[in-house]
C-alpha cells in the first residue's frame, strides 16, 4: 500500500470513529475526529500530487494549496477550529455541537471523502 492509500486508510477510520461518537451523543468528540479525517484526506491528496507530507493541522490552509472546491473549503473552514476547540474546556462552546450540526457536517465530510477517492 502506497503512502496516501495509507493516509486515507487511516481517515476512513476516522470517519467511522466519528459516526460511531456521534451515535452515542458524543458531539464534541465526533466533531474532533471529522476534523482528524479531513485533516488525513488532504494529506492524502497532497501526498498523491507533491510527494511529499506537508506538516500542519489547518484545513483551510490545506485545502487551499491543494485547490479543492469552495464548497469543500467552506466546510474546512467550519470545521477548522474543532482541532482545538473540542478537546480543551475554556474553548469548547457546547452550541457548535448540536446533533443537527454535527450530523449536516457528517454528510458534509462524507461528500468531501467521496470526492478524495475519486481524485487519489
Amino acid at each position: 500500500m502506497n503512502e496516501e492509500q495509507e493516509w486515507l486508510k487511516k481517515a476512513k477510520r476516522d470517519f467511522e470513529a466519528a459516526k460511531i461518537n456521534f451515535r452515542e451523543g458524543l458531539y464534541d468528540i465526533s466533531a474532533f475526529l471529522l476534523h482528524q479525517c479531513v485533516e488525513k484526506l488532504l494529506k492524502a491528496l497532497y501526498i498523491k500530487r507533491f510527494k511529499k507530507l506537508i506538516k500542519t493541522h489547518n484545513l483551510v490552509f490545506l485545502g487551499k494549496k491543494l485547490n479543492i472546491p469552495k464548497k469543500f473549503l467552506s466546510i474546512c473552514d467550519e470545521i477548522n477550529p474543532f482541532y482545538i476547540e473540542a478537546r480543551y474546556p475554556p474553548l469548547f462552546v457546547v452550541e457548535k455541537y448540536t446533533k443537527d450540526n454535527i450530523s449536516r457536517l457528517i454528510e458534509n465530510v462524507g461528500e468531501i471523502l467521496e470526492w478524495i477517492k475519486k481524485e487519489i
